[in-house]
């Protein structure tokens, strides 16, 4: 199976569509994407690590897989995003793995590698760092608060959703910054153009609540890379991620680069999660 292709894979009462490609006997390595994006933000990322030999496993996550669609917002907590994650591993027989998120995905592999580390081999996040130091720097940062202003208007039910979809989804288009190509950006407005696919990915903003903040410290071996013009994310946050992690540590600042870092900077991204794996660091 390519990565151009998904599979179907239940779990619970849900299934879930997801891209694999690599060895079957390979080191098992679990992508997730973010939001407003699908498992193909990682189409130039995966390719290089199962050429390296690995596992790879990407899943369209709850509200982005047509199949895992609940109607209601309480269905969307990050405690559930994370459940999905073990269980997903679970239906594919993967007792312990390597994980890596980018955007909300990095958020809900916080939460796994927090209260699930015992199924973590490594951890790589993209651009949103540990919950608790990213809070702390809402309470505290005005570059921060700025940054996260747009969260706000994600929250409110049915405006969001008609600013972003109208006009042939304009604004949702404009959110990709001219660094993600043309043809994901199209595959991503279409997914979340669907009967609503755009309320379902808006509920992951709508369930979470302030109690995020107090996630404890992860102690699986990390790599966080942030990029200093991520528009969503702030220095100050980015920077205290190390103190929330108590295992082997990596921080790389990635400059020049938007908030896209996947779709942006795949060989870097690759390189980060490869690195990771092998216990190694990028210098």
């Amino acid at each position: 199976m390519t990565f151009d292709e998904t599979e179907p894979v239940p779990v619970r009462d849900l299934t879930f569509d997801v891209r694999t490609t690599g060895p079957d006997s390979g080191e098992p390595v679990v992508l997730l994407h973010g939001f407003p994006a699908t498992s193909l933000t990682w189409s130039e990322v995966a390719p290089v690590l199962a050429e390296a030999g690995l596992r790879v496993v990407a899943p369209d996550q709850r509200g982005y897989s047509p199949h895992a669609r609940p109607d209601a917002v309480e269905a969307y907590t990050t405690a559930a995003l994370a459940q999905d994650v073990v269980d997903l591993a679970d239906a594919l027989g993967l007792e312990t793995f390597h994980l890596v998120g980018h955007d909300w995905g990095a958020a809900v592999a916080w939460y796994v590698a927090a209260h699930h580390g015992h199924r973590l081999r490594t951890l790589t996040a993209f651009s949103v760092p540990h919950l608790a130091a990213y809070n702390a720097a809402l309470r505290g940062d005005e570059e921060a608060k700025d940054k996260a202003s747009y969260i706000g208007l994600l929250r409110q039910e049915g405006k969001a959703e008609t600013l972003l979809l109208e006009d042939d989804a304009r604004r949702l288009r404009a959110m990709y910054q001219g660094a993600v190509p043309d043809q994901l950006v199209d595959a991503y407005v279409a997914q979340l153009q669907q009967p609503g696919a755009l309320t379902a990915a808006l509920a992951w903003y709508r369930a979470m609540t302030s109690d995020l903040g107090d996630l404890p410290a992860v102690e699986v071996p990390t790599t966080y890379v942030w990029s200093t013009d991520d528009l969503a994310i702030g220095r100050s946050g980015a920077d205290a991620c190390g103190e929330h992690v108590t295992a082997d540590y990596r921080y790389t600042v990635l400059e020049g680069t938007s908030h896209w870092i996947p779709e942006e900077e795949p060989a870097a991204a690759a390189a980060a999660i490869l690195a990771r794996v092998r216990g190694t660091v990028v210098a």
